[in-house]
């Protein structure tokens, strides 16, 4: 079990940035892929970062590439998304998701979400 809580969202004008970070709990979120999805009022929740265990490089959706980036701490059991550039479109609720890399396709593990609003 993986419980996962984010923090950082708020209100930043177009051109802005914001941090957003997701704190887990549990002894084995090493073995974790972790993700950052958005949904926007009246749209379907979307994919903006993944970072798999391992050291890997993060993918990026094309639509926030070059202005955020992932990251992770394994001994923190956190991770991180940098928000630079930002727009009104990415105004969304950021949920911070985790899924075991060995043994689910799909993200099992949700947090409530974070608010963040881009004014123009």
């Amino acid at each position: 079990q993986v419980q996962l809580r984010e923090s950082g969202g708020g209100l930043v004008q177009a051109g802005g940035s914001l941090s957003l970070a997701c704190a887990a709990s549990g002894r084995t979120f090493s073995m974790y892929t972790m993700a950052w999805f958005r949904q926007a009022p009246g749209k379907e929740r979307e994919l903006v970062a993944s970072i798999s265990n391992g050291g890997r490089t993060p993918d990026y959706a094309d639509f926030v590439k070059g202005r955020f980036t992932a990251s992770r701490d394994d001994a923190k059991n956190i991770v991180l998304l940098q928000m630079n550039g930002l727009k009104p479109e990415d105004t969304a609720v950021y949920y911070c998701a985790a899924r075991h890399t060995l043994r689910s396709q799909n993200y099992d593990y949700w947090g409530q979400g974070t608010q963040v609003t881009v004014s123009s």
